[in-house]
C-alpha cells in the first residue's frame, strides 16, 4: 500500500438530528476522489473520530470503501484504550478498509516500551496494514520508532507533534533498518501545507491536507508547486491563503476541524455542525473563511 499525491481526510457529515449522514458522506468522498485524492482517510481526526461510536466508524468506513470502489486506498481510524482500539480495528477490517490509522492512547503518559506494547496489542487484532500516529502523549524516540516500524503490519508513521529534529532522527533510524527504505512517513500537523517544505527537507514527502476537504483546487495547486520547486507560487499560497487560515484557525480551539466542516458547507455540500466538545465557527469567522476561500481560489487559478 503506497501513497502518492494529496491525502484526503473527509469530514463526517451529520444530519439535522445529529445522526451520521451516509449519503452526504458518499457525496463528499466521491467529490474528493474525483478531484484527484491520493488516498481517503475516513473517520480520522478531521472526521471527528473522537466523537464517533465504533458502529459509526464502521458505517463510515463501509461508505468510503463502496464510494471509492478501489480507485484509491481507504484507511480508517482506531485508537484510545487497547480493548476499544482492537474492536475498532476489527470493525474497520470487516468494513473492507485497506488499512488503519492508529491513534495513540489518551491521558496516559507511557514509557517507550509501553508504546511499543500498545501497537503490538492493537495490531494483533487485525491483518490490515497500520500507520501509527505520533501525537499527544505518544512521543517516540528514534529507537522506539525503529522498533515500531519493524513490527509486522506497521507500514507508516504519521507525525502530529512538529518537532523537526526528532522527526529527522526518526526517519534516519527507520531508514537504517532492513526494509526501512519502504516505510512511509506522513506530516500530520494541522494545515500541514504550512510545514510541508520543512518536512520535505527531512525526507517526509507525504502530508494530510485538511484544505483538500473543502478546496481541492487550492490544495492541488500547492502540491504541484511544491513538487515542481516553484518557490514563488508556494510562498504566494502560504502568504495569501494558508497563513491567514492558520491565524483564523488558532483563534478558537477545535477550529482545525470546525473550519474545515464550515468550508465544505460553503462550497455547496451541507455537512452539518460538529459534535461536542467542539463548537461551530462564529458567523464572523465563517465570513472571514469565505473571503479567504475566494482569495485562495484566485491565487490557485481556479
Amino acid at each position: 500500500m503506497k501513497f502518492h499525491g494529496v491525502l484526503f481526510f473527509p469530514v463526517t457529515p451529520f444530519a439535522a438530528d445529529g445522526s451520521l449522514d451516509e449519503e452526504r458522506l458518499a457525496q463528499h468522498i466521491e467529490s474528493g476522489v474525483a478531484a484527484g485524492a491520493g488516498g481517503v482517510f475516513v473517520a480520522c481526526g478531521t472526521g471527528e473520530f473522537h466523537a464517533l461510536t465504533a458502529e459509526e466508524i464502521e458505517r463510515a468506513t463501509r461508505v468510503a470503501v463502496a464510494t471509492t470502489a478501489g480507485r484509491v486506498p481507504v484507511l480508517a481510524a482506531a485508537g484510545g484504550p487497547v480493548p476499544v482500539a482492537r474492536d475498532q480495528a476489527a470493525r474497520v477490517e470487516r468494513a473492507g478498509a485497506d488499512g488503519i490509522l492508529l491513534l495513540p492512547p489518551y491521558l496516559v503518559s507511557a514509557p517507550q516500551q509501553g508504546l511499543v506494547r500498545y501497537v503490538e496489542e492493537v495490531t494483533a487484532a487485525t491483518g490490515l496494514p497500520v500507520v501509527f500516529y505520533q501525537r499527544g502523549t505518544a512521543r517516540l524516540t528514534a529507537e522506539t520508532a525503529a522498533r515500531i516500524a519493524a513490527l509486522p503490519g506497521v507500514v507508516g508513521l504519521k507525525d502530529g507533534i512538529g518537532d523537526i529534529e526528532r522527526m529527522h532522527r526518526i526517519v534516519r533510524a527507520v531508514r537504517a533498518v532492513p526494509g526501512g527504505e519502504d516505510f512511509q512517513f506522513f506530516n500530520g500537523l494541522p494545515t500541514a501545507e504550512m510545514t510541508a517544505p520543512a518536512y520535505q527537507g527531512v525526507g517526509v514527502e507525504l502530508y494530510s491536507s485538511a484544505v483538500f476537504a473543502f478546496a481541492p483546487e487550492i490544495a492541488l495547486a500547492f502540491h504541484r508547486a511544491l513538487a515542481e520547486d516553484d518557490d514563488a507560487r508556494v510562498s504566494l499560497l502560504l502568504d495569501e491563503f494558508y497563513g491567514p487560515l492558520v491565524a483564523l484557525r488558532d483563534e478558537v480551539p477545535g477550529y482545525a476541524v470546525s473550519l474545515v466542516k464550515a468550508g465544505v458547507t460553503l462550497r455547496g455540500l451541507d455537512v452539518g455542525g460538529v459534535r461536542a466538545p467542539l463548537l461551530d465557527p462564529a458567523p464572523e469567522h465563517v465570513a472571514r473563511l469565505a473571503k479567504l476561500l475566494d482569495r485562495g481560489l484566485e491565487v490557485a487559478g481556479a
